[in-house]
């Protein structure tokens, strides 16, 4: 057994009598001046250590999303048509994808941007539109009524059934129609005389004559084929009608036999039911019209990794457009790249980097508006910086994948049919932020540092001091004597 003398002699704080110590006044100020330093110290020490620190390094893209990227968009075109709208995408490996449809949707839209009816269905056009070979020119006498603005809306209220095609004179696809138009014109007019019938007729009209009335029905591309229904299609405000395309083939048997079918579907109910596997072939071939001369577009789409477009035009197999008349000024509500980050999440990467997200919605917002003269054949291009940021946050390493980007836009003059097109430059490096843990025990030995640290140096300072004080006064004593 060890005596308590024994273990008195491994003491490291030897106590001096307290008979034997003397307080000054100069100690007394130390004291408190090391008390407040150890204070401060110490709190500045918890603020360190309660703080977030992180490291920040520039690596090869090895994100999680693969080699595939995500675009999602919402964007309203005030002069484009949703009936010709296309989104296509394109990259440097070959891909070119057109006119997607299973994930974008569209919506007509009046002159304040707001949707003006229910969601546009495209439907499945045929790739190839069939055309009559020859047409005897002597047998179309007499053939489709010509429309003008001046009789257009008689005509229009007079029959049940009005089918018109607005076209253009110097539209190759025109040129093809008009002879299997006139034709099944009439051969309509004899089977269902308008004078004694009076069910159906067909007329066409020149858009290059009456620009005013095709746009007034949001004529975009040539030829156009509309179905106007007398009574249940006119709109209350300004009499504009709600009417149908029809996409389908276009030589005189098929005219002929869809003019049919929709004077078969004029009669009761029970007679369409009985006229159903008939009235089909029409069906498939006619949706409703554009409500509206504008559209917006929302969806997403699916990109490699690599420099490529995507772009947003109007599109058709078997339609021209007049270049002069495109006009492809569009407002960008919404455009992101990659996965959405959850507002939690993404408020945890927010306390390690305050600025993470702030150049996702750079587009947002913002109107490109085409000024220039028609005719200009303007293309409003972007050209996009992509670079990848992914943050690891906490114990749990949760992964925040953010895309960061820089934007430039700029006016471009076309050869061909405007577009707005979206230039990708993605980088093959990304940005990876973690966040470093601080230890508790590195806390605690840095707080015992300050206190030692400081309890020493106010020491040393008060022995400097006491002793210069007994040093001047043995001097003053010492000139007295």
């Amino acid at each position: 057994m060890f005596s308590s003398s024994k273990i008195k002699s491994v003491d490291f704080y030897r106590k001096i009598p307290r008979d034997l110590t003397e307080a000054s006044l100069s100690g007394a100020g130390l004291s408190i001046v090391a008390a407040l330093s150890m204070m401060f110290l110490f709190g500045m020490e918890l603020n360190t250590y309660m703080s977030v620190n992180t490291s920040t390094s520039v690596i090869v893209d090895k994100s999680s999303d693969g080699e595939f990227l995500r675009i999602d968009f919402n964007i309203s075109f005030p002069a484009l048509s949703c009936e010709f709208a296309s989104v296509d995408v394109s990259d440097v490996l070959g891909t070119n994808r057109l006119n997607l449809t299973k994930t974008v949707r569209k919506f007509s839209i009046d002159s304040n941007l707001r949707p003006n009816g229910a969601e546009f269905h495209s439907g499945s056009a045929a790739n190839i539109v069939k055309h009559d070979n020859e047409v005897d020119e002597e047998s179309i006498e007499g053939g489709a009524l010509v429309l003008t603005a001046h009789n257009f809306d008689k005509y229009a209220h007079q029959f049940p059934l009005t089918v018109v095609n607005f076209y253009a004179p110097w539209c190759y696809w025109s040129q093809r129609l008009r002879p299997s138009w006139d034709k099944a014109a009439k051969t309509i007019k004899e089977r269902y005389d308008p004078e004694i019938d009076g069910r159906i007729i067909m007329g066409k009209v020149d858009c290059t004559e009456d620009g005013d009335l095709c746009r007034r029905h949001h004529i975009q591309g040539y030829p156009s084929i509309r179905i106007f229904r007398k009574g249940s299609d006119v709109r209350s405000d300004h009499g504009h009608h709600e009417h149908e395309s029809y996409y389908g083939d276009r030589d005189t048997d098929t005219l002929v036999k869809t003019m049919e079918n929709l004077v078969a579907s004029l009669p009761s109910e029970s007679q369409k039911l009985a006229l159903e596997d008939k009235s089909n072939v029409t069906a498939n071939t006619k949706r409703p019209a554009p409500s509206a001369g504008g559209c917006r577009i929302e969806g997403h789409v699916r990109v490699k990794k690599v420099p490529g477009n995507l772009i947003i035009s109007a599109r058709s197999d078997a339609h021209s457009f007049d270049v002069s008349q495109m006009n492809m000024s569009h407002v960008i509500h919404h455009l992101s790249f990659g996965r959405k980050v959850s507002p939690r999440v993404m408020s945890d990467a927010k306390r390690l980097i305050p600025y993470i997200g702030s150049s996702h919605d750079r587009l947002n917002g913002r109107s490109f508006i085409n000024t220039r003269d028609v005719g200009a054949n303007v293309t409003l291009e972007h050209y996009l910086q992509i670079v990848k940021t992914e943050v690891i946050t906490g114990n749990d390493y949760q992964l925040v994948e953010e895309y960061e980007y820089t934007a430039h836009s700029n006016v471009v003059q076309s050869l061909h049919i405007p577009v707005a097109k979206f230039r990708l430059e993605l980088s093959p490096m990304q940005v990876l932020i973690t966040e470093n843990q601080k230890s508790f025990s590195h806390f605690i030995t840095n707080v015992c540092a300050i206190i030692g640290g400081v309890f020493t140096v106010a020491g040393i300072l008060d022995s400097i001091l006491h002793n210069t004080v007994r040093l001047i006064k043995k001097v003053e004593l010492g000139k007295n004597f």
